[in-house]
C-alpha cells in the first residue's frame, strides 16, 4: 500500500476537534540557571543547549516553544532538562494528546506570523494559548491516541532518517578535515614556503552600480552569493575571504563562475605557475583560525591587506598540488556540494517530511476558523 493510500485510509471519515492549546497542555516559564552547579542536564534557550546542570526543571515529555530570539526552533525533550527564561516548556495532557504528536504539529505553524515583539521576535503565553490543535475522534480518547501514534509512526521515519544521514554527514565533515589537514602538513625541510603575496594578486573590489538584479553572482561579506547583478567585475577560478565584518573574517570560499566582487571582500588568484589557484583555496580553507588570528578583531573586525600577504604558503612540486586537490574535491563534493551526496539527500528527506507532515496535518476546519500555519 502507498502512503498516499495508506494516509487516506487511516483518516478516512476521521472526525476531528480543534482545541486551543490551554486545553491540552500548560506553558510553563524557564528560569535563570547561572546558580547550579555543572552536571550532565542540558540547559535550552531559544537556540539550543547553552550548558549542563546538575538539577532539572521538568523531566517528562514536553515541547519547548521559544519566548524571545529564535522563535522558529522548536524542540521535542523527553529526558529531564532546565529552560531558561527565553523558551517555554509544556506540560502536556497525555490523556488527550501525545507530546510528538503536539511537536510536529507546531512545526507546521508559520510562528513568525506570530510574532508579538517590535524588535526581537518574541511569542507570548496568551497567543500561544490561543493556537488550534487537531484532535482527531475527541469522543473517542483511545482511539484518538492510536490514530496520533500513527501519524507520529509516519513522521518519526522521515525525522529518524534525516538525523541518521545528518550524523552521517558530521561523521564526514570529520574525515574530510581531518585527511586535509593531513594531506596539507608537510615536514620542516619537505617543501618550499612562501607568502601569499609573492604567489597571488589580492585586492578588494567594489560595490556595483546601480541596484539591479542580474545573472552574476554578488559576493560580498560573506563567501557565497549574497544577490545577482547584471554585471562581473572577477573571472572565474578565484578564491574569496571577507575584509571585515563580524563573523565572516577567516572563511574562504571559491568562485566558480564570473562574479561580482564587493566592496568587504578579497579576491585572491595565483599569478604564478608555482601554485594552483585550486590548491591554495584548500592551504587557506584548512587555515581558517590563522587567517583569523591575522585579523584585528577589536571593533568590527577586519583583515588588512598588509596582514595578509605575508600568509605562509607551502608550494609541493605542480603533480603533487594535482593529486592532493582531486582527492579534496571528491570530499568536499560528498560533504558540502548542494547539489551531490548528503547534503542533497537530507535536504530531500526534509522535503518529503514536511510534505507528509503537512497531508497528514490537513484536517477539516470549522468555517470561521483560521490557520496560524498559513
Amino acid at each position: 500500500m502507498s502512503n498516499m493510500n495508506f494516509i487516506e485510509k487511516l483518516l478516512d471519515g476521521v472526525e476531528v476537534e480543534w482545541k486551543p492549546l490551554d486545553q491540552v497542555a500548560k506553558i510553563k516559564h524557564g528560569k535563570d540557571w547561572k546558580g547550579l552547579d555543572a552536571g550532565d542536564v542540558p540547559v535550552y534557550g531559544s537556540g539550543g543547549i547553552m550548558e549542563y546542570v546538575d538539577t532539572y526543571s521538568y523531566n517528562k515529555p514536553t515541547v519547548l516553544i521559544p519566548r524571545k530570539g529564535s522563535i522558529t526552533n522548536i524542540f521535542y525533550v523527553e529526558k529531564p532538562f532546565w529552560n531558561v527564561d527565553t523558551i517555554f516548556y509544556t506540560e502536556i495532557d497525555t490523556s488527550k494528546i501525545i507530546p510528538k504528536y503536539l511537536y510536529h504539529f507546531i512545526k507546521t505553524i508559520d510562528l513568525m506570523s506570530l510574532d508579538a515583539g517590535s524588535g526581537r521576535p518574541s511569542l507570548t503565553q496568551a497567543i500561544l494559548n490561543k493556537i488550534l490543535i487537531p484532535i482527531p475522534c475527541p469522543e473517542n480518547p483511545e482511539k484518538s491516541l492510536t490514530i496520533q501514534a500513527e501519524i507520529v509512526r509516519i513522521l518519526d521515519t522521515f525525522t529518524e532518517l534525516t538525523a541518521e544521514l545528518t550524523a552521517e554527514l558530521t561523521a564526514r565533515k570529520k574525515q574530510y578535515n581531518d585527511y586535509r589537514d593531513q594531506l596539507l602538513s608537510f615536514e620542516d625541510g619537505g617543501v618550499e614556503w612562501k607568502t601569499l603575496g609573492e604567489l597571488c594578486s589580492i585586492n578588494v573590489g567594489q560595490a556595483p552600480a546601480g541596484n539591479e538584479i542580474g545573472e552574476y553572482p554578488f559576493v560580498n561579506a560573506g563567501t557565497t552569493p549574497s544577490g545577482y547583478v547584471p554585471a562581473y567585475n572577477t573571472e572565474p577560478d578565484t578564491i574569496t575571504t571577507p575584509s571585515r565584518g563580524q563573523g565572516g573574517i577567516g572563511y574562504v570560499g571559491y568562485q566558480t563562475s564570473r562574479f561580482w566582487c564587493g566592496p568587504l571582500c578579497y579576491r585572491i588568484r595565483s599569478t604564478t605557475e608555482i601554485i594552483t589557484t585550486r590548491f591554495l583555496y584548500h592551504v587557506m580553507a584548512n587555515a581558517t583560525k590563522d587567517i583569523v588570528g591575522l585579523a584585528n578583531m577589536t571593533g568590527v573586525p577586519a583583515l588588512n591587506k598588509k596582514e595578509l600577504v605575508g600568509f605562509p604558503v607551502p608550494t609541493p612540486p605542480p603533480d603533487e598540488q594535482a593529486r592532493i586537490v582531486a582527492i579534496l574535491d571528491k570530499f568536499d563534493a560528498l560533504t558540502n556540494s548542494l547539489t551531490e551526496g548528503l547534503p542533497r539527500e537530507i535536504a530531500l528527506r526534509q522535503q518529503q517530511y514536511a510534505y507528509y507532515r503537512d497531508l497528514l496535518f490537513a484536517f477539516p476546519k470549522d468555517e470561521g476558523t483560521t490557520d496560524e500555519r498559513r
